[in-house]
């Protein structure tokens, strides 16, 4: 929602112009990179599943909020809070790769998740675009939003919580 569909929030629906489009994209690298910076900390105190999760449910709500965004600070808002659930959600996702599989596999396994987000990436940018242009931005973020919580239910049945313990990965 965010890549594909900032320039036509803030160009074409709100009007504005395009130093508003790179600083409503900076919201959301900030928020990211917020995230970032603050992981290394949090996950030396809970385990990877929850924080991931919780990182999803924040992006979901996020998107939730896209469908009733009316002003450019509003925008700001909520792709700053998308950035947050992004990046929480990402981030650890080389820890748990690496945890999941011996040393001779993780290139496999690096490559296979590399190849299935960019699968993944390669349905729903162009779903953003499409739909954005058809039913218009906030029905395409509900949308959005539907495969994202199908994705959340999906990962927490398939990786067990039994893993938090922080020593088996989401194949172990």
């Amino acid at each position: 929602m965010v890549i594909v569909n900032t320039f036509v929030f803030v160009q074409s629906r709100l009007g504005l112009a395009q130093d508003e489009t790179a600083l409503a994209l900076a919201a959301f690298g900030g928020g990211s990179m917020l995230v970032a910076l603050v992981l290394p900390r949090l996950l030396d105190r809970m385990p990877d599943r929850p924080v991931m999760l919780a990182s999803v449910c924040i992006l979901v709500a996020g998107l939730i909020a896209t469908a009733f965004v009316q002003s450019y600070e509003g925008l700001l808002v909520v792709w700053l809070v998308i950035g947050l659930g992004y990046s929480g959600a990402q981030t650890p996702s080389g820890r748990l790769l690496r945890r999941s599989s011996p040393a001779q596999d993780r290139p496999s396994l690096f490559a296979a998740q590399f190849a299935l987000s960019h699968a993944c990436w390669l349905l729903t940018y162009p779903l953003a675009g499409w739909l954005g242009a058809k039913i218009g931005l906030p029905s395409t973020a509900l949308v959005l939003c539907a495969i994202a919580v199908a994705g959340l239910v999906l990962a927490a049945w398939l990786w067990p919580a039994s893993s938090d313990d922080g020593q088996a990965g989401i194949l172990n």
